[in-house]
């Protein structure tokens, strides 16, 4: 991926950068928002400002790109940078195990391979859940013969063996008209992707590839958008913002058949594509750089304002200052063994990510 870095550029140049440059080739927060908030001497302008660089998850991006422009706004003492990009969680985390990136975020938990990545590199790591998300299946409006789809239905249409073979619609249901069905889904790298065959097709690899994929959510969002004949999936807050452009379909699974909405996750009914979303911090950049340290207890501490305003799912209000806990006492490691749960309600999503507090010292 190509970035492009963004630095004591005046806030009309980076607006007129556009959509694409701020998501595709990635986000520099800086300096240029300290000229608003207090005079900087001449000689502190010759001085780079250190960056906080975070990549990963598309799906948990607009909440890390709202705590990363309010903590610009409000820093005090030495201005940092944050540098954001959408890279997908797969894409994210192989930097993070690698120990290029201080943060990494994720809409999956780490993978036995990370873990075991992660361990060569000697990088220890804090895994702090930060919200819930409801991967939406959704169509054109103009789509008038399809309102819900079952899971069945999902891996007819998605696994493998669809590949150059399941092409029309009527393929996927009888009662479906006989027209050509476009596909629009997430690249290899995301962890959506993962996620979704996981808990649809039984394995996080087995998919079709002939269909438009990206990394980017708003690629995704503009693919169905455009199409009266498209079908895609993508995280919830994309489809919550466009949702006057875009037609959701109800999801037929293990416990019913239910729209992708805040109160069917939270009431634990959208089964089985609702799941939780992460932020991992190696815990070296953690105690060694203060920049790193202000930003994500700065983030934390303001979890539930920041996924509400995002369009995501929150964890329950209280939910957040025992994930305040887990970031101050430096509980290390992931809750989840390397395992791709699916179909966790919130109750047991929390309730296995705290474990930690429960079972290990403060380090």
């Amino acid at each position: 991926m190509v970035s492009k870095l963004f630095m004591a550029v005046p806030a009309k140049r980076v607006k007129a950068s556009g959509e694409k440059a701020r998501r595709v080739l990635g986000v520099l927060l800086g300096a240029w928002l300290a000229p608003s908030l207090a005079p900087v001497p001449a000689m502190a302008q010759t001085t780079p400002a250190p960056v906080v660089r975070i990549e990963g998850s598309s799906t948990v991006f607009p909440i890390m790109e709202l705590a990363a422009k309010a903590f610009m706004e409000r820093q005090g003492g030495q201005p940092v940078s944050i540098s954001l990009k959408e890279t997908g969680s797969t894409g994210g985390l192989r930097r993070f195990c690698r120990g290029e990136i201080p943060i990494s975020n994720a809409s999956r938990p780490i993978n036995t391979r990370e873990l075991k990545a992660c361990a060569a590199k000697g990088v220890r790591f804090i895994e702090l859940p930060l919200a819930f998300d409801a991967i939406s299946v959704v169509v054109h409006p103009r789509n008038t013969w399809a309102s819900r789809i079952s899971t069945a239905e999902l891996s007819t249409l998605w696994n493998r063996r669809a590949q150059g073979r399941i092409k029309r619609w009527k393929q996927v249901n009888a009662a479906w008209p006989d027209r050509p069905i476009a596909l629009c889904g997430p690249g290899k790298d995301s962890g959506t992707f993962d996620y979704f065959n996981q808990a649809i097709n039984g394995d996080s690899a087995n998919s079709r590839t002939d269909y438009t994929a990206s990394e980017d959510d708003n690629v995704l969002v503009k693919c169905v958008e455009k199409n009266p004949l498209a079908l895609g999936y993508f995280g919830f807050s994309y489809y919550r913002a466009e949702a006057g452009r875009l037609k959701a379909l109800a999801i037929a699974g293990p416990r019913g058949t239910w729209l992708p909405t805040v109160e069917n996750v939270q009431q634990e009914r959208y089964v089985p594509l609702s799941r939780p979303l992460f932020v991992y911090i190696n815990e070296k950049d953690l105690r060694a750089r203060p920049e790193v340290r202000r930003f994500i207890t700065f983030t934390v501490q303001r979890g539930l304002r920041f996924t509400e305003k995002s369009g995501a799912i929150p964890l329950p209000p209280d939910t957040y200052r025992v994930v305040e806990s887990k970031l101050y006492r430096h509980l290390i490691g992931t809750s989840f063994g390397g395992d791709l749960p699916i179909g966790l309600s919130i109750n047991e999503a929390i309730r296995r990510s705290f474990e930690q507090i429960r079972s290990k010292s403060p380090r």
